[in-house]
């Protein structure tokens, strides 16, 4: 019995260290802004020009799509009577491109008979610069409503906009759809939103700004809890960033940008835009782009409600994507046109984070999934930890647990590779004879090194 459990050890940690190894990077070019990391678990799904040729996603599910100057692409959800559905897309821009006012993308879904359910727009205004963009559309039953409430097939479709001045290039997409759980049964939540809330600023951390680099998007983005975080940032360049929101609590953001240090003081118009967005990456709101002359500045989202199930009943958008708790995504943009007066230096900047008031108890029945706070997300928010990151930690434990060390799992790994190209080969031949003379690695070759 323990050499079988020893063995069982082994062989998770030998997966365990394949999953390590398999992790993405942040590879780029030295003095080039990061591209957009794509959650690798993304599936690439084509979207279709006629609603009946629509692939279906499924809950949970991340997928990678693209889209044309122009284009209205469908994709197909297969709901039953009582699902909260919600879809996303993040459209990203190639770098070096040129995006004008009013460009950008509509997300909807639709019932079988072409009716909305719900619709959300990700435009670029007066910060017309190239950077990730995102919206989502949500299909919520409601009683008193007779549209969207039936079990069937509905259409996401995701529409592009484009101004003629605007490079005529493909941008990639990013999909997500996630169910909402079930309410508690014995939940009784009231059906109108809060008119009034706390709209004062909160006193700012007390505590020394510590370091924490931005990720390259929603998958790897860093995390972040109450306190004050340097970082810097190119031009061109967008920062990412998650913080813990829960039930009952309220998130305040602001960008300090430092200072140049040669001397220009050319003025340069929308430079940095900061911008939330909520646990199903649907928007929430961004702040009046900061404009730059050399100088200090700094710049702030509005006041937003706290958490509340109830928000999905307020009028303004803003206060609606407050309605889950889970991680609320912070994106700061510098403009490549900052380039053009400070060079490509990274110029230091400041996000102050605050999130207030103590949290509140769940009203999902179950497991909230994403749209929740864990124990594991707030201690993620401690370390400052990426998702992947994060998953790499976790990994190492299990191969600490295991009790061998990662020279012994990459022997094993290599060991276990040969050994299934000699049987697969044996096997193609028909023959022993053939193990000797076999020249193609099985699935691509062997692990690469870590």
């Amino acid at each position: 019995m323990r050499q079988r459990n020893r063995g069982r050890a082994t062989l998770a940690a030998v997966a365990a260290m394949c999953a390590v190894a398999a992790l993405p990077g942040q590879a780029y070019a030295a003095g080039e802004p990061a591209p957009y990391t794509f959650d690798p678990e993304a599936r690439t799904v084509r979207g279709a020009e006629v609603s009946t040729d629509a692939s279906a996603l499924t809950p949970g599910s991340v997928y990678k799509s693209s889209i044309k100057p122009g284009e209205k692409l469908y994709y197909r959800l297969d709901l039953d009577a009582d699902t909260n559905a919600y879809v996303s897309a993040v459209a990203v821009p190639k770098l070096g491109g040129q995006v004008a006012y009013g460009d950008g993308i509509t997300v909807s879904i639709r019932d079988s008979t072409d009716l909305q359910c719900s619709s959300e727009d990700a435009r670029f205004e007066s910060a017309e610069f190239p950077r990730p963009i995102a919206a989502y559309a949500y299909r919520v039953p409601e009683k008193d409503h007779t549209t969207c409430n039936e079990a069937g097939t509905y259409n996401v479709l995701v529409e592009r906009k484009d101004k003629e001045t605007s490079t005529p290039e493909e941008w990639d997409l990013e999909l997500r759809y996630e169910s909402e759980p079930k309410l508690k049964k014995s939940e009784s939540v009231p059906t109108e939103a809060p008119t009034n809330w706390p709209s004062a600023s909160p006193s700012p951390p007390t505590q020394a700004a510590q370091e924490r680099p931005g990720g390259t998007s929603y998958y790897d983005a860093t995390s972040l809890e109450t306190g004050e975080w340097d970082d810097s940032i190119e031009p061109g360049q967008t920062r990412f960033y998650q913080v813990p929101v829960d039930w009952g609590q309220q998130i305040f953001a602001t960008v300090d940008l430092g200072n140049s240090v040669d001397g220009s003081d050319e003025y340069v118009g929308s430079a940095l835009a900061l911008s939330l967005d909520n646990p199903a990456h649907g928007h929430v709101d961004e702040a009046s782009p900061l404009s730059y002359s050399g100088r200090p500045a700094s710049v702030s989202l509005a006041p937003l409600p706290p958490v509340a199930y109830e928000n999905r009943f307020a009028s303004s958008a803003d206060a609606s994507a407050m309605r889950f708790a889970g991680w609320y995504y912070l994106s700061v943009t510098l403009s490549p046109e900052v380039e053009k007066a400070y060079g490509k230096k990274a110029i230091p900047m400041t996000l102050k984070v605050k999130v207030e008031n103590s949290a509140g108890p769940s009203p999902y029945e179950g497991s909230a999934g994403v749209f929740g706070v864990t124990q594991d997300d707030k201690d993620m928010a401690r370390s400052g930890q990426s998702a992947p990151e994060a998953a790499k930690s976790d990994t190492m434990k299990v191969v600490a647990g295991a009790g061998i060390g990662a020279g012994a799992v990459l022997v094993l790994v290599l060991g276990a590779w040969t050994l299934l190209a000699r049987r697969r080969a044996a096997t193609v031949t028909g023959g022993p004879a053939a193990v000797g003379t076999a020249e193609q690695p099985p699935y691509g070759g062997p692990p690469q090194a870590w």
